[in-house]
């Protein structure tokens, strides 16, 4: 048995039997049959994947999903349990996203990457899986990191590389204050093609910000009071597709200012699937905060921010 049947395997148990999940509903998420599910089920008990316990090189804290998924109005949240060593924590929650989000693409067309070291670890534990008609796209412009992994062009690159796929690229910084040049932007013919595609994803794979990784570019640093005009900065939770947003959801940047070179917010917000990946635990607001705002239909989680979000309930 390959590793990647193996965690097949593994996954389908894990939604059937923690997460309860309805025979219909898997069937959609996988793509597979009844009948395959149910053989792949019968399977991993006579393999010794699940006996009483769900053996996969991750586990999950079924009743923390439980809590969270009756507490915020979300379709999928994966909580990961933190492991023994700590130093394990980011490969483990980085395969199981990998493999989620991976069951995933195989439904859907024109694929989003937002940026950051989360995003890049999760895209080292893709496997190669060359197929048609599957497109990935930036949505808006780059973090400006690029003498590092987490830059945005590196994702779309790095993705479409695991399935030989195209890619479109926003060859332009994710913020532009002077609002004739941003505006100008969205016309040129280097631009048009990857804003076109954009408006057409149907899924999103984001990590979660925060100020501080604003505060990361020196040109953003020096100019926030700028860039988030009339927001009060004490008031931001966390950042998500460049925008700010509160402890409650909701997003403090009126449109009149929003100086991100993107497609629309109300776009982005209507892309059917919006998964977000959330390792570090002073992400823990951000987190709350997009729970509490409905920003993602999907969160895959540590243990150790569910336990401070369900103190905060």
């Amino acid at each position: 048995m390959d590793s990647q049947h193996q965690q097949l395997l593994g996954n389908l148990a894990q939604d059937y039997y923690l997460s309860k999940m309805a025979i219909s509903d898997i069937s959609k998420k996988y793509n597979l049959s009844r009948y395959l599910i149910m053989k792949y089920l019968d399977e991993a008990f006579s393999s010794g994947i699940v006996d009483i316990n769900i053996h996969t090189e991750y586990d999950r804290n079924a009743h923390l999903e439980h809590q969270l998924s009756n507490s915020f109005n979300i379709k999928n949240i994966y909580v990961i349990k933190d492991p023994d060593n700590p130093l394990d924590r980011d490969k483990i929650i980085a395969n199981f996203a990998a493999t989620q989000i991976q069951s995933l693409i195989n439904e859907h067309m024109v694929i989003g990457l937002s940026w950051g070291e989360t995003i890049f670890t999760v895209l080292d534990h893709f496997s190669r899986q060359p197929t048609q008609d599957l497109v990935f796209t930036q949505f808006m412009g780059e973090n400006m990191k690029y003498k590092s992994s987490a830059a945005s062009m590196r994702m779309v690159q790095k993705a479409a590389a695991k399935y030989d796929s195209p890619y479109y690229t926003i060859p332009g910084p994710l913020y532009i204050l002077n609002d004739n040049a941003r505006n100008a932007l969205y016309q040129e013919p280097a631009f048009t093609e990857a804003f076109k595609t954009a408006n057409n994803m149907d899924m999103i794979v984001c990590g979660l910000g925060t100020l501080q990784s604003i505060d990361s570019i020196p040109a953003w640093h020096d100019n926030k009071a700028k860039l988030f005009a009339n927001v009060n900065l004490n008031q931001v939770a966390g950042m998500s597709f460049g925008r700010p947003y509160d402890i409650n959801g909701n997003f403090l940047i009126h449109p009149t200012y929003d100086k991100t070179l993107s497609i629309s917010l109300n776009k982005i917000l209507n892309v059917p699937k919006r998964i977000a990946i959330v390792q570090r635990k002073s992400k823990y607001q951000a987190a709350l905060g997009a729970l509490r705002g409905n920003l993602f239909t999907d969160m895959i989680l540590t243990e150790s921010i569910a336990l401070r979000i369900a103190k905060e309930l």
